[in-house]
């Protein structure tokens, strides 16, 4: 017996913490950096102007800031930095940071902007987030918080930290602003999570781990949680996820995450469940990969990163429904067992699928998932999450992740929440003509449609749904960061939790949703 030693995580670095002060930035004892707002011309004949704070920090440093802009030709554009060294005191810099319109978005690509030129330092004093309004304060954190994001597995520490301290200054009054600031929190913290776990490497990211890890987050966050081995798997007929991950060295699990809002109403809430696809690492099985097409495989798991997250983070927005969260989990392997092109599986229900493609996986662990919560938790809305297609990445680009859905309201909700949230989809058709593509000779359906992929996929998962108000979130086209743009860093983007969270902390997020005409698309 071959024993393989699985290596230790290093620790890991951690998003900045954030105190909230009335006093303007340049009188804050202590802080290394100070960060000011730069506002664009606001016609041909004006020049960039300077947000609170600005004069009296100028007058106290004896520089002229915004003589240095015009000479610099700053815009105030959004995420611009003009970087101003000065030596008093502990301070050492600076930042004139552009904000743009000063829309949520650009709020949040202005804190992504600031985390990046901080790094490493102690503190940062700012008063950008004194010229924004709710959306916009909390936007400045989160961008704040993704733009800190790091991961690192070198032997002498990370190669740059977050900084550690932001003092979010020149507030009027703090009190009002710390529910937003709670919300923001939560929101960057879901962001940063499903990031880290889709960032850390399959030598560590089996099915058992990501299992395990989900058992810690409940903990923590107070969810009741239950995980199916693959000796449950096999007892209660999840035939897609054990033919999936039945090559691998590490067997397939099952987690299954509850929250229920605290409430004083007696009436049954309105229950969603959440299904993430769980793929720790993707070699394609014998229909295998080329070397190219694998080497960010560690990330197919983010579908189970966002719904954990998700679910870890719910509490802390106010989401007022149930919600039980499914990590569909297995990694898809090559070996002696492994699943064959034209083997048929029995999912849970008894559905059948003819496997002509060992590469369409997702669908195969995702479909056991949605027929078990469709069969046994009786949801009122159904979404699944995936990285799914590469078809989608073909469809859409690197920056809009893809949805269908057999719902009007519920598509439209999906689609507002990625808008404000800074996660934007785009709504893909659900064409009833490409059914005959999904058709199998021999079983009750063929998981390898081939052209249309990404509709072909999501029409492979809709029989899972049943009646059920459902919408599939292919976020295949943007699992993954080539480069640093605003608050995303290069590698997996975990992309997900921040629309899904907008989304559910609204006052009453499944309302309407099935009632209405739901024309299928």
């Amino acid at each position: 017996m071959v024993t393989h030693l699985t290596p230790a995580l290093p620790a890991q670095v951690s998003p900045p913490e954030f105190a909230l002060s009335a006093t303007r930035p340049h009188e804050i004892s202590g802080v290394e950096v100070l960060a000011l707002p730069v506002l664009p011309a606001d016609g041909e004949d004006s020049s960039v102007t300077l947000g609170p704070g600005a004069d009296e920090a100028a007058e106290a440093l004896g520089i002229d800031l915004l003589g240095v802009l015009e000479s610099l030709k700053a815009t105030g554009r959004t995420g611009e930095v003009t970087r101003v060294p000065v030596l008093d005191g502990d301070l050492t810099l600076v930042l004139l940071v552009g904000v743009g319109g000063q829309s949520a978005t650009d709020f949040r690509r202005a804190g992504a902007a600031l985390a990046r030129a901080v790094k490493d330092r102690a503190s940062v004093a700012s008063s950008i987030s004194a010229i924004a309004d709710d959306r916009g304060f909390e936007a400045f954190v989160v961008g704040v918080m993704l733009g800190s994001f790091g991961f690192h597995w070198r032997s002498e520490g990370p190669k740059e930290r977050p900084v550690r301290q932001v003092v979010l200054a020149g507030v009027a009054e703090a009190e009002p602003l710390r529910p937003a600031l709670a919300a923001a929190l939560a929101i960057g913290g879901a962001g940063w999570r499903s990031r880290m776990l889709a960032t850390v490497p399959s030598s560590v990211k089996n099915p058992a781990w990501l299992a395990d890890q989900a058992v810690e987050v409940a903990g923590a966050a107070g969810l009741e949680v239950k995980v199916w081995d693959e000796a449950d798997l096999a007892e209660e007929g999840f035939g897609g996820l054990l033919a999936v991950g039945r090559a691998s060295a590490t067997p397939p699990r099952l987690v299954q995450l509850e929250y229920s809002p605290v409430t004083d109403a007696h009436e049954e809430l309105p229950h969603l469940v959440l299904v993430g696809k769980g793929i720790t690492f993707d070699t394609g099985g014998l229909s295998i990969k080329p070397a190219e097409g694998m080497v960010n495989m560690k990330r197919d798991m983010t579908g189970a990163a966002v719904v954990l997250a998700t679910m870890a983070a719910l509490a802390d927005v106010g989401c007022p429904v149930r919600v039980t969260g499914l990590l569909a989990v297995a990694e898809n392997a090559v070996g002696g067992d492994a699943m064959r092109p034209g083997d048929v599986i029995r999912h849970y229900g008894g559905r059948t699928s003819e496997v002509n493609n060992t590469d369409a996986e997702g669908r195969l662990v995702l479909a056991d998932a949605m027929a078990y919560a469709v069969a046994e938790l009786h949801p009122d809305v159904l979404v699944d999450v995936a990285t799914l297609t590469g078809a989608m990445k073909v469809a859409l680009g690197v920056q809009t992740g893809g949805f269908f859905a057999n719902d009007e309201t519920l598509a439209e909700r999906v689609r507002a929440a990625g808008d404000a949230a800074g996660e934007p989809v785009w709504r893909m058709p659900l064409v009833a003509d490409y059914e005959e593509k999904i058709a199998s000779k021999v079983a009750d359906g063929d998981n390898a449609a081939g052209g249309a992929g990404a509709i072909t996929a999501a029409l492979f998962l809709q029989h899972f749904a049943g009646d059920v108000p459902w919408a599939h979130l292919d976020i295949a086209s943007v699992g993954d960061s080539g480069s640093e743009r605003h608050e995303w860093t290069a590698g997996p983007t975990g992309f997900g939790p921040r629309l899904l969270l907008e989304w559910l902390r609204s006052e009453a997020p499944l309302a309407g949703v099935g009632t209405g005409a739901g024309a299928k698309r």
